[in-house]
Formats: structure tokens, sequence, C-alpha cells
């Protein structure tokens, strides 16, 4: 038996060393271009055996002679599947290349600069958001689905309308240019409806830009950029479908689809309907608490092939939108009238876009867009109907020399304005507002070395109004290691004023607009100083900080002045200066066990200086955070999002010290839940639940529309000066007005979805 046991013991050893004998080494590196990915899994396919790389991304393990599959997966970056041979006694090195998932930080951006670069090598801050982030807190417009975005707060201007703009650190929404593909489109009389329509299901990704950039996008780029990026036909599904509905009544369907036109063509088709026809009234001031709105959109791309990959793609967009809001009683049958009170606004705009790189050596790409904005509106008895068109081309040259990536352009842009009130009308004529503004701009960034650079840029714009205007700006972008990035920005911006915008003239019903002088275009200058961060733990956790301190000062501001007359909103250049300053944080973590957790938060101070008084700006919130948790549960498919926002108090528009209303809003949050079940292939159902605290502006307040009983001022007295006097029945002095808003009076709704998709 001893003799036995000690054969069986020598070939059990014989064997091992045999089977030793036969594996191979395998090491290797897990890569994202250049950088290396640390803490990356390494998983043999159908077996336990596997590893992960070293804080450098290197990795090595021994296996046996034969044809293996590799799956390899970190956090913040697409799972890769690679195939290796492994023959025997031989070392072999693997270079793994992941790629960044986009609701990471190695998105490509273009709107900082331009040009196409992941968004740790762009030397301006852009923030982005996929619309994995959009499918967070379903909405019916990107409007709405920017209450999420920390620093960005949809401001909704009139309670009966419910028209609005988008605010950036604290700046009113005329500051805010909105791209639609690069193509400044959006603008002036349109930001709301600009905002409203586009399929999500056809938007690749939504850029944000906080600061000045007019050096590259000429006037309203003043405060920041949106910038929407739709899909290339190319990696669009062939048919996706997302359709909700809410408690309160709404309904919006987003379908969109592509389909391959010849060989050289690929044609994407999106629409957008959205319809809410249920009239509420949870405040009880016999007032639509929401405007009803029924609008549709359809948005048409086109990409062609052409020789050595040039570009060449057209789109195009039709939009039309019948809104409505006012007292309970209104039919259009009283639209213009002055018995039952209603704000009712026809909406048509056509949008065309394209690009196209021009077939020589060098890369020069000519760009160009069109709209045409034609809007009907009654506001109670007062008319307002408005035509807008923006004609916009662009030709770019991108250039490389030695250290310097070098963007010369030229653009011109024609703006067309008329509409039924003074503002284009000369002696008892109608003169509408019709300018060409040609443009050439130039930048240039140097690379110092791999991990600093500068760019510098400069733009002049002619405004035959109002002569030359130049726009420079710097951005120095410091890479102290691969995952620590500095960023110091500093420019110029500047703005042609128009001053009847939609927003402003849906005022016009219960204040007159005063235009104190002839008003010279608003500048600033501003300075941004921002640092990302990338932290990769040993356990899988990656944490992501972006962190900025900004400084806005504009001169020959012109901010509406509420306060010296009740009965006006007033325009003038300011004499003195406006400051906005602050700062703002956003921390992204992802964790191994799938939790992903987006909070930002913002800290400002907007204020006035003239003649030695200093104001705080009017519906300017001092601080603002936002929230974005989703986590997966994936033995049952089921994700849930619990998202929201909280602002802090802002200064409103009172209509004299006898207004019981408070001079202050409260601090406030709106808060939503959601829970998506992704079980059954192609498919996603969706539901949850809106405004969670069931907050709206009423709590607190006796009323949110002053004199809503009386909405015509045929009860009101009035002095010899205009102002209205204190009487038995109008104790307050007041009159009409729907201007004291701040967040939307929509309360707790529940909604269910489903969302379909062919790729």
């Amino acid at each position: 038996m001893t003799i036995l046991k000690n054969i069986l013991i020598t070939l059990c050893f014989a064997s091992t060393l045999a089977a030793i004998s036969q594996e191979s080494k395998i090491s290797g590196t897990v890569l994202d271009k250049n950088t290396r990915v640390p803490f990356a899994n390494i998983l043999i396919a159908s077996s336990t055996q596997g590893t992960s790389s070293d804080e450098n991304g290197k990795f090595s393990f021994n296996l046996k002679p034969g044809s293996y599959t590799l799956k390899v997966s970190a956090i913040g970056y697409q799972p890769r599947i690679k195939t290796i041979t492994v023959t025997e006694n031989t070392t072999s090195n693997v270079e793994i290349n992941l790629i960044a998932q986009s609701e990471q930080l190695e998105e490509m951006v273009v709107t900082g600069t331009l040009k196409a670069v992941s968004r740790s090598d762009s030397p301006v801050p852009v923030e982005v958001y996929s619309p994995t982030f959009l499918k967070q807190n379903p909405t019916a417009s990107i409007f709405e689905a920017l209450q999420n975005v920390n620093g960005v707060r949809p401001q909704i201007n009139c309670n009966v309308c419910n028209t609005g703009d988008i605010h950036i650190n604290g700046l009113e929404g005329p500051y805010t240019l909105v791209l639609i593909d690069g193509m400044p489109i959006v603008s002036g009389l349109s930001t709301v409806y600009g905002l409203s329509g586009i399929p999500n299901s056809l938007i690749e990704q939504i850029e944000i830009v906080k600061g000045p950039a007019s050096s590259l996008y000429g006037s309203e780029a003043v405060g920041g950029l949106i910038n929407i990026i739709t899909k290339n036909t190319l990696q669009a599904p062939k048919l996706s479908i997302d359709a909700f509905g809410t408690g309160w009544g709404e309904y919006n369907l987003d379908a969109g689809g592509k389909i391959n036109v010849g060989k050289k063509a690929t044609a994407l088709l999106g629409v957008n309907y959205f319809n809410y026809s249920n009239p509420i009234d949870n405040n009880d001031d016999n007032f639509t608490d929401l405007t009803l709105q029924h609008r549709i959109s359809v948005f048409q791309k086109w990409n062609f092939q052409r020789k050595e990959d040039r570009v060449l793609s057209l789109a195009g967009r039709f939009f039309y939108e019948d809104r409505w809001g006012g007292e309970l009683q209104w039919t259009p049958e009283y639209r213009g009238g002055d018995e039952i009170y209603g704000e009712s606004i026809y909406t048509r705009r056509y949008e065309l876009l394209g690009k196209y790189q021009l077939p020589i050596k060098e890369k020069m790409m000519l760009s160009f867009s069109y709209t045409d904005h034609d809007q009907n509106s009654v506001y109670g008895d007062v008319k307002y109907l408005a035509k807008q068109r923006i004609g916009f081309s662009q030709l770019t040259w991108d250039l490389t020399k030695n250290k310097h990536d070098i963007l010369l352009g030229t653009s011109v842009r024609y703006n067309y304005y008329d509409d039924n009130t003074t503002a284009t009308a000369e002696l008892d004529k109608n003169k509408p507002d019709e300018v060409v503004i040609p443009s050439v701009f130039a930048q240039d960034e140097i690379a110092f070395s791999k991990k600093q650079s500068l760019l510098l840029g400069l733009r002049y714009d002619y405004d035959k109004r109002h002569g030359s205007i130049l726009t420079p700006r710097a951005a120095y972008r410091w890479k102290i290691t691969d995952n620590d990035i500095l960023r110091l920005n500093a420019g110029t911006g500047f703005r042609v004023v128009n001053i009847f915008t939609e927003e402003h003239a849906a005022l016009t019903g219960s204040r007159d607009v005063v235009i104190a002088e002839e008003l010279d275009p608003e500048q600033s200058f501003n300075v941004n100083l921002n640092y990302l961060k990338k932290i990769y733990s040993s356990n899988g956790l990656f944490v992501g900080l972006d962190l900025s301190v900004f400084y806005t000062n504009f001169s020959n501001a012109i901010i509406p002045d509420y306060d010296t007359n009740p009965n006006l909103i007033i325009y003038d250049n300011l004499d003195g200066k406006s400051v906005a300053q602050g700062i703002s944080g956003n921390i992204d973590m992802v964790f191994p066990n799938g939790l992903k957790v987006l909070i930002g938060a913002t800290l400002q101070e907007v204020t006035t200086t003239e003649k030695g008084i200093k104001t705080e700006q009017i519906l300017t919130e001092k601080f603002s955070g936002t929230w974005n948790i989703s986590y997966d549960i994936k033995n049952i498919d089921v994700s849930i999002d619990y998202t929201g926002n909280i602002y802090g108090p802002m200064r409103l528009p009172l209509l004299g010290a006898l207004d019981p209303r408070s001079e202050y809003s409260p601090t406030w949050s709106i808060q939503n839940i959601q829970l998506t079940y992704k079980g059954i292939d192609k498919f996603e159902f969706y539901g949850g639940v809106k405004n969670l605290l069931n907050w709206t502006p009423n709590k607190g307040n006796p009323f949110i529309i002053a004199r809503a009983n009386d909405p015509f001022d045929k009860n009101v007295t009035f002095d010899n000066s205009g102002n209205a006097v204190a009487t038995a029945n109008n104790p307050n002095a007041l009159t009409f007005d729907p201007t004291y808003v701040y967040g939307p009076n929509q309360g707790i709704r529940g909604f269910l979805g489903l969302r379909y998709s062919l790729d």
C-alpha cells in the first residue's frame, strides 16, 4: 500500500508539473486611447477565472494553450469583448482599448471650440447630458428637462400663458443662446418654442457652456449657451417610440425612425405630439393652473455619403402650437375681447439647417440655417402679432500647424423682426427691424506640451446700428495628471438688444413696456476657473468632481425695472454695473453595485449697482441644488430614478407697498420618482410620480395672480399719474398682474409610459 501510495503521489505531482509547464503567461494593458484605465475587470468567458488591472492599467495571469474570449469592463466605459489565442510556452502582451460611456467624462464635445474633442481635452469647460439623463425624468420638452441641470433654471415668465426662458448661473433668459446642431436658430421671440417639440429619441447629447461664448457664436451668447445635438443617421435606431401620459391629462408621443435611400443617403424622421386639454384650477382663482397646449413638431435629417467621408447633412423642422390659459369660462369666441380673459398663442415656425464640407484638400466646412417664426398672440384684449426670420451662414477653416490648432471663420447673420407694436413703427408707418451682421473670427489653441495648452480667440462683428464690436477670449488648460484637469477661461460677450421677445410681450396685458432711451449693446466680461477630477478606487467605485468659480461683470446692462412704477416695465441701459458671481459644483458617483448618483449645487449673488445703490436682481435665487439618483435591480430588470431640485429665496415683482404677497419666495423643491422595467427585449415600461411634495407657489400666499377677479381692471381707480388707488373693493391698490411667478403651478401627479426601440 505504501508503494502504491507513493506511485499515485508521484503521478499526480508529475501531471501537475506537466499542466503547469503547458501554461503561458498573458499580460496586458487596459487603455482609453493613450490613457491607462485602472481597476478594470478582465474575465474569461464561460469560466470563473479572471483578474483586475492595477492602478497603472496593467494585468497578467496564466492560461493553457487555446482560444479565449475576454470580457473587459470598467466603471464609466462600455464593456469590451476581445478574443485572444494562447500558444504553448509563450508570453503574450495584449492591449485592450475601452470607449468611455456617453454619460461619463470622456464624451466628444464640439460646443466650446467648434471642434470635436474629448471633454477632458477641451480648453473650455463643457457639461454634457446624454439621452439617459433625459429618461431619468421624462418630460414633454427639453425646456422642462433642464430643471435637473445644476445652475440652469427654466423660468416661467407668466402665470397664464406659461411661456418662459432659460437662466444660466442666475442670468436672465435673453443672455442664453440655444443652438441646434451648432446653428443659432433659436433666439429672441422663439426661445421657449425652440426647446419644445424635439423628439428625445433623436437627441445625441446636450452640451452646455456657462459663461460668454460670443467670440465664436456672436450676439446673445453672453451668459452661456445650450447646444442640442441630434443623432447622426448612421447611429439612430431604425425605429423608436416613447409615449407617456400623466394624471393631469397630459399626453406626449415621440416617434422616430430611419430609412436608407439608395446606397449613399440615410434619412431620419422624428415626430413629437403633445396634448393637454384638461383645465384644472386647484388654487381656486378661476384661472387655469397650467396652460392648455396642442402641438406637433416634425423633424427630418438627411446624411449623405461622400468621398473621403466628407460631411453633407441637411435637416428641417416644422413646429405648430396652439396654447391658451386664462379664466375657466374662456373659449376661442372670446379671443381678443374684454369679457372673459384669456391668453391665446398660435405659433408656426420652420427651421432649416445643414453642413457641407468643401471638396478640397483643406478642411473647410460651410454651415447654414434659416428659421421663419410666425406668432399670433392675444393677451386679454391686447393683440401681439409678430414675425421673425433669422438666416445664418458660416464658413470655417480648420488647420493644424506644428503646435498650433487653428480655426478661422467668417459668418453672416440676417435678422428680420416685425410686430404690431411701436417697436417696428415710425411716423405712423410700419418699419420692420432688418439688419445684416457680418463677422470674422479666429482662434488658436497652442499646445505647449501634452499637459498644457492655451486657446486665444477674437471675433469682430459689424452692426450698422452700433458699429464695430470686438469680443476676445482666452482659455488655459493644465492637465495636471490624467485624472486632474484645471481650466481658466476669460472672455467677453455682447448682446444686440431686441426688447420685444415673446416673453416680454406676454406681460403687456398687465403692464406697459417703456423704453426709456436708445439702447446700446450689452457687454460682459467673464472669468471662470474650473477643476475636473476623476477618482477610481480599488473596489470599483468611480467619483467625478467638477467645480467652478465664476464672475461676470456687465456694462450697459438692460434689466427690466418692475419697481419704479407698478404699471410699467421700464427698460434702459444701466448707469452702473451688474455683477453675477458664485461657485458651482457637481459630484458624479458610480458604485460597483449599480448605484449612480449625480449631485449639483450652486451658490451665487447677482446684483446691480446704480448711483451707489446695490440691489438684488429680481427672480434670482441665491442657492440651488439638483440631484439624479439611479439604481439598477438587475435580477428583476428594474431601475429606480429619484430626481429633484431645490431653490433658495428670490426677490419677486410686487405691485407696491400694499401688495400682500410675499416679497421673497420661500425655499422650494420639486422631486420626482420613477420605476422602469426592462425585462422584455426592445421594450421599456416606466411610471412614477412627479412633484412628490405637491409643492405649488400659492402656498403661503393669499393669491398668485393679482386681481384675478377683475382681469381687465374695469373696477380699478387710477390717479392722474396712472397709479392704482386704494378703494373699498381694491384695498391693496392692485391691478391685474400675472407676473408674480417663480415656479410651476402644477401639483403632484402620476405618469405611465412605454418605450420601444429597434436598432
